[in-house]
């Protein structure tokens, strides 16, 4: 790339539709912007953050998420602009064909979820293996 085309552009209290196609904007920051119904394909997104975000309906289909840390998921915290304690409920949240071998699920609200169809070996909660638990229910059951 010659120096030429290596030039920061600065865009503030703009209104613009962008199309980036091969395009290195590695380092670049969006700070306080409205970025709606953004589409990436093929992209390497890998050491990105996303902070006090508005993610609702995102949509993520065939990506690699190995060693990524998804942390305060969930309605906005006490002293957010939207923090509305009367209305603390938010959309479901799917995840389909994933492998989440090895992954630690640590101080989050489970309640009402659903685990369908999955691979659970070696899974525990709480210390507690939940095949030895199933196993229990199933003989029990059958008393």
């Amino acid at each position: 790339m010659s120096s030429e085309n290596n030039k920061k552009i600065d865009f503030i209290d703009d209104v613009r539709e962008l199309n980036v196609r091969y395009a290195d904007i590695s380092g670049s920051s969006f700070i306080e912007n409205m970025c709606r119904n953004l589409y990436f394909e093929n992209v390497d997104l890998s050491g990105t953050k996303i902070n006090d975000a508005n993610l609702s309906n995102l949509e993520i289909d065939g990506a690699q998420i190995g060693g990524a840390s998804i942390r305060n998921i969930g309605m906005p915290r006490e002293g957010h602009p939207l923090y509305d304690p009367k209305n603390m409920k938010q959309k479901p949240v799917k995840f389909e064909n994933c492998d989440f071998n090895n992954s630690t699920i640590t101080n989050c609200n489970l309640s009402n979820v659903e685990i369908d169809e999955c691979d659970i070996t070696g899974m525990k909660i709480n210390g507690i293996s939940i095949e030895d638990l199933l196993k229990h229910y199933h003989t029990s059951k059958d008393i």
